[in-house]
C-alpha cells in the first residue's frame, strides 16, 4: 500500500513536467476524439490533452451537456471542441464520421471513455445487463471500426485507448470466466476472435433472459460490467493483431487501461481516485514519444496481465 501511494505521488509530479520538444510528436493540428465526455474522467482526458496542445473532439450522447462541457474548457483557452455521438446509434456514428472527414480530414488519437454501470456498493444486479453490454462493449467496438479508416498516416502512429477496468480481467483471483475451455479461448491469440467474443457476451445476455446466469459461470462482481470491459480488453488483443501488419507511417496502436475506482457520478462519488488520476493513464498513452506498445492492459502507468 505504502509503495502504490509513493508511485501515485511520483505520478502525480510526472504530470507537472511538460514534455520536450523532442518528445512532442504532436502539433495543434493534432486531432483527439474523446467519447462521453461531458463529465467525469472524459471531461478529465479532453482537459489534459488540451492542455497539452491538441485539438480534442469532445463528444457526448447529449448535446446540450456536452456543449457547456466543451464550452467551459474553451473558456480556458483551450482548444476544444463539440460533436454529439452517441456510440450505440449507428446513425450517430456515421455522421460524426462524416463531419470528421469533412472538416478534419481524419484523427490521430481516439479514447473510448463512454460507458455506464448501473451497479454501485455490493449491488449485483443484472436487470441492465443488455444496455452495459451494448454500450460498454459493441458500442465501443463498433466506433473503432468506424475511426480506423479515418486515423491518420504518421511517423508516430495513430493511437487508440479504451477505458476498461481491473473487473474484466480474465484471470482476476477472484472475478474471473470460472469456464476453464473459454477462459483457455479468450486467452489465447491463436483461438481468439471476434465471433467468440460476440459469442461469449450474447450467451450471457441469453442466461439473463433465462434467469440461468448465476449457474454459467461468470464473474461474481459487477458481473454485466465485469464482462463488458473482459470484451473490451479481448478486443483490444484481437485488434492489435489485426493492425500489427499495416507498414510503418500507417501504424496503428490500440491498447485499454483500468483508471482505478474513480470518484464520479459511475461510482455514486464513492472512488478513492481523483479524476485528475483516472485520465493519467489515458493520456501518457495517447501521447507517448516512442510507441511501439500494442494491446497491452494497464494501470497506473503499469502494464498489468489480462
Amino acid at each position: 500500500k505504502e509503495r502504490r501511494e509513493k508511485w501515485r505521488q511520483e505520478i502525480s509530479l510526472l504530470r507537472t513536467i511538460p514534455y520536450s520538444d523532442h518528445q512532442r510528436w504532436w502539433t495543434s493540428d493534432t486531432i483527439a476524439v474523446v467519447t462521453g465526455a461531458n463529465r467525469g474522467i472524459g471531461f478529465e482526458i479532453v482537459h489534459q490533452l488540451a492542455h497539452h496542445g491538441l485539438t480534442v473532439i469532445l463528444t457526448s450522447r447529449e448535446a446540450a451537456v456536452g456543449e457547456e462541457a466543451a464550452k467551459v474548457l474553451r473558456e480556458g483557452g483551450l482548444n476544444v471542441v463539440f460533436h454529439q455521438l452517441d456510440i450505440v446509434d449507428r446513425d450517430s456514428i456515421e455522421a460524426f464520421a462524416g463531419w470528421i472527414r469533412e472538416t478534419y480530414g481524419g484523427i490521430d488519437i481516439l479514447i473510448n471513455n463512454a460507458g455506464v454501470n448501473f451497479n454501485t456498493g455490493s449491488d449485483n444486479n443484472v436487470e441492465h445487463s443488455e444496455k452495459v453490454i451494448h454500450t460498454n462493449y459493441f458500442g465501443t467496438k463498433n466506433i473503432i471500426k468506424a475511426m480506423i479508416p479515418l486515423m491518420r498516416p504518421s511517423d508516430a502512429g495513430a493511437r487508440i485507448v479504451s477505458v476498461s477496468s481491473r473487473l474484466g480481467r480474465l484471470n482476476g483471483k477472484r472475478n474471473k470466466i470460472e469456464n476453464l475451455e473459454l477462459r483457455s479461448k479468450l486467452e489465447n491469440l491463436e483461438t481468439l476472435s471476434e465471433e467468440l467474443i460476440d459469442e461469449t457476451v450474447s450467451t450471457f445476455l441469453q442466461q439473463v433472459k433465462d434467469g440461468t446466469w448465476q449457474e454459467g459461470g461468470w464473474p461474481q462482481v459487477f458481473t454485466d460490467y465485469s464482462l463488458s470491459k473482459l470484451a473490451v480488453n479481448s478486443y483490444t488483443r484481437l485488434m492489435a493483431k489485426k493492425l500489427s501488419d499495416r507498414p510503418e507511417g500507417g501504424k496503428i496502436y490500440i491498447n485499454c487501461y483500468c483508471p482505478g475506482w474513480v470518484k464520479t457520478a459511475m461510482t455514486g462519488w464513492n472512488g478513492h481516485v481523483s479524476p485528475e488520476e483516472g485520465a493519467d493513464t489515458a493520456v501518457w498513452l495517447a501521447l507517448l514519444p516512442d510507441q511501439f506498445i500494442s494491446g497491452k492492459f494497464f494501470s497506473e502507468r503499469h502494464e498489468i496481465h489480462f
